[in-house]
């Protein structure tokens, strides 16, 4: 689907309240157009719907304007320099970054990695920069809020009540 007419579904999407479509689809469009910083803006601002700064801070890392807490919340989630350059998602040379801001730090974050490994790592071979990411990451992990509660009693609710109409069903069945 063309990049116009998929960010107008993300709008209808964003508009009818469907915002984890409406998340799906601007991460496919970043695996389609990496170096597209409006879309990487997009996509913060509908994690900041979810509440989730290091997200967020995550898809504006490339931007010169962006959170202080949104970058370190990024930053802590993602703790080093492989880890970060897995989560930005970047393909080719940062010389097609948008803004000099943007290429600096994807410079920095591939020198940084390259100096760890103690070898030149490449944007386009993830294999040159994901050696030894074992235990340097942390599962994100998100506080439980009351809608994600009261869903989950809810969807067990569901089950318990869909399990007791067929045990009654089976029991009628075989009197």
């Amino acid at each position: 689907m063309p990049l116009r007419a998929t960010l107008t579904r993300v709008d209808a999407d964003l508009a009818a309240g469907r915002v984890p479509v409406a998340r799906q689809r601007l991460r496919g469009l970043i695996s389609s157009f990496p170096h597209d910083l409006t879309l990487r803006r997009r996509l913060a601002e509908v994690y900041r719907l979810y509440g989730d700064a290091a997200e967020a801070g995550r898809w504006m890392y490339l931007e010169g304007e962006r959170n202080a807490e949104e970058t370190a919340a990024f930053e802590a989630r993602y703790r080093s320099p492989g880890w970060r350059m897995k989560a930005l998602a970047w393909r080719g040379p940062e010389a097609k970054a948008a803004t000099a801001f943007a290429e600096g730090q994807l410079v920095a974050v591939r020198t940084a990695r390259a100096k760890e490994l103690g070898h030149t790592v490449s944007w386009d071979d993830p294999a040159s920069y994901c050696d030894n990411l074992k235990g340097e990451h942390e599962t994100p992990s998100r506080p439980w809020t009351v809608g994600g509660v009261l869903a989950g009693v809810g969807r067990l609710g569901a089950v318990l009540v869909f399990l007791a109409i067929w045990v009654n069903g089976l029991v009628a069945l075989l009197d």
